[in-house]
């Protein structure tokens, strides 16, 4: 077994989060931003420093690849984001570049025997925070091999065209353009040149920690949908108007919120997640009965047939009146459960167990640049422990021990991808 360097980790993460540093010890480091782009510059320098050789795709992917002794070999990548959400923390993302540029250091210090180039990467806006949607360049690269529901989100001059949600008017195409990372598309990741995917990643939960183990053998990213519930009532004078002859659209939508978590809970799925996490009003005007109320409505499972379920109960708000107000049920996306791929899988948990390292098999709720590319070549992740769970806010934190044993893990299930025959 190979051992990755605590040191170098903390480094590494205490370098990089001076990137954005957003004072209150997490990070806003929207893609592409003068914050990213030093991050970025980082990644290279440390990069060529061991002599890996840096490539840029079109979309600002950046690949930087040590050789192996087979010049025919296809490479192996290992790849994450370095952009994050408005005030994230200093993990989520990063970290797996870390890892990455780690198992190359490692590699090369130690002079590991390795017959694949092996490609540590960052994917260009994961989280889309600023450039809406998620998981943006990995759509695009991974385009071709996506369904066709999937592949209709991000075709490329729509995605070129994504407004900045702070103004309103610069374009994702315009930042692209500017930052002096748009590369060649022929450096694309693709299946002829690339043979398996890696990726590490905080959990962004609370399982591995409440069941006392440091690495989640991930097995699959849950299928999901996504809907909007629209309220359609009347406005009216909020001080004039009786109360019997309201159309009020918040209260309506109010009652359906609790209509679905109440039918939602009766099915007794376990494991079912489900979440309202947006939402618009309108007027929005303390002085006026709401017209308009829009909520949107997230349910998160492996199995597909709990989710029909789930659906079934979501569909059936729009066949009611609510306080006087029509319901519209309209869908927005949905994927299916994106399954790992079983070698791989079997590389990371044997890894895990030869280094004496406290593992379990995981589920990941969220999603992943790493889901996509699992529809064009063999991919697989590893989680890392997150404390209290915590992600996508400041508090976000993993111990370096853990984190460093996140990359140990991914080293040594690397090498044994390797060393297949």
């Amino acid at each position: 077994m190979y051992q990755c360097s605590l040191e170098r980790m903390k480094d590494k993460i205490s370098t990089m989060s001076k990137f954005g540093d957003a004072g209150h010890g997490g990070i806003t480091r929207y893609s592409l931003s003068p914050e990213a782009i030093s991050a970025r510059n980082e990644f290279i320098r440390r990069m060529e420093a061991i002599g890996a050789e840096i490539e840029i795709d079109d979309v600002a992917d950046i690949y930087a690849t040590i050789p192996g002794s087979d010049p025919d070999a296809k490479r192996i990548v290992m790849a994450s984001h370095c952009d994050s959400v408005k005030n994230g923390g200093n993990y989520d993302g990063i970290l797996g570049v870390i890892s990455a540029m780690e198992v190359l250091e490692t590699v090369v210090e130690q002079n590991i025997p390795h017959k694949h180039p092996l490609t540590a990467m960052i994917w260009t806006n994961e989280e889309g925070s600023l450039y809406p949607p998620a998981m943006m360049c990995s759509g695009i690269v991974c385009y071709e091999y996506l369904p066709e529901d999937v592949r209709s989100k991000f075709k490329y001059d729509d995605m070129m065209a994504s407004r900045s949600v702070l103004d309103g008017t610069g374009t994702f195409g315009e930042a692209l353009e500017k930052s002096g990372f748009q590369g060649e598309r022929r450096f694309r990741l693709n299946p002829e040149k690339y043979q398996y995917m890696f990726e590490t990643h905080i959990e962004q939960g609370p399982i591995l920690e409440d069941n006392g183990n440091d690495i989640g053998i991930v097995d699959c990213v849950l299928g999901m949908f996504n809907y909007r519930l629209r309220f359609y009532g009347q406005t009216t004078h909020a001080g004039t108007f009786p109360m019997p002859k309201r159309k009020d659209a918040f209260f309506a939508a109010s009652q359906a919120l609790c209509y679905l978590h109440e039918e939602i809970d009766k099915l007794d799925i376990p494991e079912l997640v489900y979440t309202t996490g947006e939402v618009v009003c309108h007027p929005c005007v303390h002085t006026c009965v709401p017209d308009y109320f829009d909520f949107s409505f997230d349910a998160r499972h492996e199995d597909p047939g709990a989710l029909e379920q789930v659906l079934s109960i979501v569909k059936s708000c729009g066949d009611r009146i609510w306080s006087g107000c029509k319901c519209e049920v309209v869908k927005a996306w949905n994927r299916d459960t994106v399954y790992w791929d079983k070698k791989l899988v079997s590389y990371v948990k044997e890894a895990a167990e030869e280094a004496g390292i406290s593992h379990q098999y995981i589920h990941s709720g969220a999603g992943h640049d790493a889901q996509f590319a699992a529809y064009m070549l063999p991919t697989t992740m590893i989680f890392v422990q997150s404390k209290d769970g915590l992600s996508h806010c400041e508090p976000e934190y993993s111990k370096p021990e853990h984190y460093t044993e996140g990359a140990t893990v991914m080293l040594n299930a690397v090498l044994k991808a390797d060393g297949e025959s």
